[in-house]
């Protein structure tokens, strides 16, 4: 019988590839599943999200929303546009005559709720495919990390759906 050292046991548990490339892989195969819903609705999974923040938030300097959805402002400004355009979200005076505001408006309203709903089939549909006890590892997994990772300051990253 061979005995097993802590060292080659520590090799034995190695993670093996990146764990960067297998976050993504899932990240892009879960965005693929909600999108597939919310394409229903019009809307991508990032038009869905900033929808929530700013009816969530709102109205909200363009600078604090792109702040609190950890996205530079070049890729805020240009996720907000085709929000702004389908008339969904309005980007109005602030304070003072230097600062905007994002709000959103009653036909904004409508489209987040129609998405909302979207946005439970698929959230439905992947506890179904993953089921509800792997689905509640992950969320607790991802939390820990996130603790772990990076502390942030109370209420940064409040879920918005």
């Amino acid at each position: 019988m061979k005995l097993v050292t802590q060292a080659s046991s520590a090799q034995v548990m190695k993670p093996q590839g990146c764990t960067n490339f297998k976050l993504r892989q899932l990240m892009r195969r879960v965005a693929q599943y909600y999108d597939a819903e919310l394409v229903k609705a019009g809307l991508k999974v990032t038009q869905y999200s900033l929808l929530s923040y700013v009816l969530k938030l709102g109205p909200i300097r363009p600078g604090a929303l792109a702040q609190t959805m950890k996205m530079d402002a070049s890729t805020l400004t240009r996720n907000l546009k085709p929000l702004i355009e389908a008339g969904w979200l309005v980007l109005g005076a602030g304070l003072d005559g230097r600062s905007r505001l994002v709000s959103i408006t009653e036909s904004g309203r409508e489209k987040r709720q129609e998405a909302q709903r979207r946005w439970r089939v698929a959230q439905d549909g992947l506890n179904e495919r993953l089921g509800i006890e792997r689905v509640l590892a992950l969320h607790a997994l991802i939390d820990d990390a996130l603790e772990l990772l990076s502390p942030l300051e109370p209420g940064v990253d409040d879920d918005p759906y």
